[in-house]
């Protein structure tokens, strides 16, 4: 069986723009890391906020710059210091 197509489809595909590929910007380097730092404190709250958005989330170590040992620590770090009430879980 055959389908009839008409000259929209056609049309359709032959305007579609080529998908364009994303720049990425400069690596960013980890701050913790130029601080010399082994873990992250829970206790540190200025340190530990930096990396907690308005709303409360944990912030990506693509935009937070953070390298893999220490978005991981961070991480750990954010939910203890939300369990002992220093950090609120939501805004």
């Amino acid at each position: 069986m055959w389908i009839k197509r008409d000259k929209k489809d056609a049309k359709r595909k032959a305007g579609r723009r080529p998908a364009t590929f994303l720049r990425r910007g400069t690596p960013k380097s980890c701050r913790l890391c130029q601080e010399d730092l082994r873990e992250v404190d829970y206790k540190d709250l200025e340190r530990v906020g930096r990396f907690v958005t308005e709303r409360g989330k944990i912030m990506p170590s693509r935009i937070s710059g953070a390298c893999a040992k220490h978005q991981r620590s961070l991480a750990v770090a954010i939910k203890r210091a939300r369990y002992m009430a220093l950090l609120p879980y939501a805004a």
